[in-house]
């Protein structure tokens, strides 16, 4: 199977057009594909020397500097449009990491896409592009329609854009004809605009990248504690006396959490790195803000012990980490905390039994790990007062990612870490808004008070029953249920699982619109109209009738702030997000009581409105402007929790089967360290020691010895679905890697081609992208 548009396979990155790749050999322009062991400390040196070759490549010796320095900063600065991790508490004049860095000159280039480059190009010349080189050739610049007599894209009003819009969304026969898409770099104020657009016209087909990403991280939180977020915020990571870190890729994922663990490790804490691949956040770093050390390459370690657990064995590590918990408890009665369990608890007898039922051999297998691994972090667990569990997508990317994540709450809740400091769960976010987009109402299951208070304030009857989520879209645009797709941010079809199955979906529909800064694969995979409308970028001002704006938006933490833009725009023809929702929403609802004009006019305006409808926004607009903004209330950090009984909830899920059949191999995707998402910005992987490559498999070398596969050589994957249906990806280099066996990876997005439809949790509906059943056997003729 193949990936291109929908039936060629599709470049990745690191190639201009002049100089395609050749497949698993690498760019073609005499750079050779390389391995080799990366053993230095993570961020550091490295980080600085990349950072300062992106500046080069985008010419941004001068803007880059004065963005860095604006960056994260409370004072007229703008948020990062990276990851969603906290700002500093201290005042940290240079709060930035490697990626954020990449992230905003990669929006500054000032390359320019302009319509003489359309006039130039047919949309079936550049499916045949890289997405690096689609993305390299900079910035859009004016609003584009498809021409399909001509098949170029060609200029349009943004009036004519406008228009277009609103005529093929009334001309639906249903509201539920049409979904919006969210990417996290949405701000809250577009948000909140975009949604009730959505609900006003009449439809909760609001899909979100959460919906791949922590779908199951939020509907755990809320049936264990009422909520769905994490509990814990910034001052609780700087006083742990534990930290367990699951499924993630710090170093390339959320950067700047490395602070937060050389601090840790520096006051005594114990930090537990969980994780099938060693990563090299989890071994030691030297903080580039911490000059001395800079200048000294003094690294400071970032953890205390690594656990390797097969994929998908989390949980199995979990419930083993109880159940060692609950057999000291016979006799030592300060094990568990008895108190806060009878008083804050619900299910816990059900729970004491289940761990006890289990057998250790089980645990065991499921885990990848022997006992003894499992009692050294039971042991870190049981001798901290004070114990913070943080996880990505390598835990929620799973058929049972909920009771996972419900698992790490029963851990938490046997010894009362929950509502004190230093303790809690604590999801880490990707995008860096994709916590508020939730928060400010992109949920296409919206709960019955929000929808109320929604109706009351804003003067609309929104729809009740739930809409579409990112998978429900793609089945129904390919049943012709969906016709006209709408996203705000993103690269839709190579974030979305099965990418040949989601571009004809997306092709299948009368209208797509992306709003976008750059030009991406899903401008080239269109429906039978498309536009592309061009977006201001975080980093650029956003000057409306009342003046200079600023947008807000909501860390993994719960934190809310403002976020003001320095730069002048790439081109006088852009609007902001607000601007272009607002656009659209009058064009759709000509006859709308909605002031869309009046709330763009001032952006205050809209967090008054919002203030009247979200819980925790109360006296929104003086409160963000405080130091470093506000954080909204968490109940379940003060102990109150909105589930049914009214506590705290364990969770008695049984043990999932995660060993794969004799044969198989269970793959994980993932980006390299120089990607952000779908943005790929070479084919070199840093701290994986991998140069100018990205069709690659990473194995474990016993299971490449089993299979007869050499170091480097050629092997075709084939995944198998949970309806017996086949994938397959040929060609790619496999490589060893220390992880164990059963257990294989490779980035996305080249293998989300492997990853089916309906190859979702029935848990959370998220993709299975961390869990793919493949074989893999060498390319004929290797």
């Amino acid at each position: 199977m193949s990936v291109q548009g929908v039936n060629e396979p599709m470049p990745s990155g690191g190639s201009r057009p002049e100089a395609p790749p050749t497949g698993g050999d690498g760019p073609a322009d005499g750079r050779k594909p390389a391995q080799h062991g990366y053993h230095h400390p993570a961020a550091g040196w490295g980080a600085a020397k990349s950072v300062t070759r992106v500046l080069l490549r985008e010419r941004a010796l001068v803007d880059g500097p004065r963005a860095i320095f604006k960056m994260n900063h409370e004072n007229g600065g703008f948020d990062c449009p990276g990851c969603a991790w906290p700002d500093d508490t201290k005042g940290l004049k240079l709060d930035i990491c490697e990626n954020g860095i990449k992230h905003v000159t990669w929006e500054m280039t000032p390359k320019r896409v302009t319509r003489d480059f359309f006039a130039a190009h047919t949309v079936n010349e550049l499916s045949t592009w890289t997405d690096f080189a689609l993305e390299d050739q900079g910035r859009l610049t004016e609003p584009m329609v498809y021409d399909p007599d001509t098949d170029h894209y060609v200029p349009i009003s943004w009036k004519g854009a406008f228009d277009l819009i609103g005529r093929e969304l009334r001309a639906l026969d249903s509201p539920d004809e049409a979904a919006f898409y969210t990417s996290g770099r949405l701000g809250n104020e577009a948000t909140f605009l975009y949604q009730l657009m959505a609900r006003e016209f009449g439809t909760n087909n609001l899909p979100d990248c959460s919906n791949m990403c922590h779908e199951a991280s939020g509907r755990a939180l809320q049936a264990s504690l009422g909520t769905g977020k994490g509990t814990a915020d910034l001052k609780d990571w700087e006083s742990a006396e534990a930290l367990f870190i699951m499924g993630v890729n710090a170093a390339s994922n959320a950067p700047r959490m490395l602070t937060a663990l050389a601090d840790a490790y520096r006051r005594g804490a114990q930090i537990v790195h969980v994780n099938p691949l060693i990563e090299a956040a989890a071994t030691r770093t030297i903080v580039p803000h911490e000059m001395t050390d800079m200048a000294l390459f003094k690294s400071t370690r970032t953890s205390t012990l690594n656990l390797q657990v097969r994929s998908g064995g989390d949980m199995a590590l979990l419930r083993g980490m109880a159940k060692a918990v609950l057999e000291q408890s016979t006799g030592d009665p300060k094990a568990l905390d008895r108190e806060f369990i009878e008083r804050y608890t619900h299910g816990f007898e059900e729970y004491r039994a289940l761990c006890e039922a289990t057998p250790w051999e089980e645990l065991e297998r499921q885990s990848g790990l022997t006992r003894a691994d499992i009692l050294k972090a039971a042991a870190v667990y049981s001798r901290s007062d004070r114990t913070l569990i943080s996880w990505c997508l390598g835990v929620s990317q799973h058929e049972h990612g909920v009771d996972t994540v419900r698992e790490i709450v029963n851990v938490l809740l046997l010894r009362g870490n929950l509502g004190r400091e230093g303790a809690g769960p604590s999801p880490v976010r990707g995008h860096s808004n994709v916590q508020g987009n939730r928060t400010c109402g992109i949920d296409h299951r919206p709960a019955g008070t929000f929808l109320d208070r929604l109706a009351e304030v804003c003067g609309i009857d929104p729809p009740r029953a739930h809409g579409l989520d990112t998978v429900g879209t793609i089945a129904a645009m390919h049943a012709g249920r969906v016709k006209v797709f709408v996203g705000m941010g993103g690269n839709f079809v190579l974030a979305a699982p099965d990418t040949p199955y989601t571009a004809q979906g997306l092709a299948k529909c009368a209208l797509t619109v992306h709003v976008s800064t750059k030009l991406n694969r899903s401008h080239i995979v269109h429906g039978r109209q498309a536009l592309i409308l061009p977006c201001l970028g975080r980093t650029e001002k956003d000057e409306q009738r009342r003046g200079l704006q600023a947008t807000s938006v909501e860390d993994s933490m719960s934190m809310v702030h403002l976020s003001v833009g320095m730069k002048r725009p790439a081109s006088p023809h852009l609007l902001s997000e607000p601007a272009i929702i607002a656009g659209m929403a009058r064009a759709t609802l000509p006859d709308s009581a909605t002031p869309w004009e009046h709330y763009v006019e001032d952006y205050d305006r809209i967090r008054d409105t919002m203030a009247r409808v979200l819980d925790g926004f109360e006296d929104f607009n003086r409160r963000v402007r405080l130091p470093l903004g506000f954080r909204i209330r968490q109940p379940a950090r003060e102990l109150v929790f909105f589930t049914p009984s009214g506590r705290a909830e364990f969770s008695s899920a049984p043990l999932p089967d995660v060993v794969p059949p004799d044969g198989m191999l269970v793959l994980q995707t993932m980006r390299s360290h120089d990607q952000w998402n779908t943005t790929i910005y070479s084919d070199d992987d840093r701290y994986r020691g991998v140069r100018n490559l990205r069709t690659l498999v990473l194995m474990n070398p016993a299971d490449m010895r089993a299979r007869e596969i050499t170091p480097g050589s050629l092997v075709d994957i084939t995944a198998t679905a949970k309806d017996g249906s086949l994938r397959s990806l040929e060609g790619y280099r496999a490589l060893p890697y220390d992880m164990p066996r059963g257990c294989a990876a490779g980035y996305m997005p080249e293998m989300n081609v492997l990853i089916a439809a309906n190859d979702y949790s029935h848990q959370s509906d998220q993709p299975l992208m961390k869990n793919v059943r493949v074989t893999i056997g060498p390319t004929a003729g290797e």
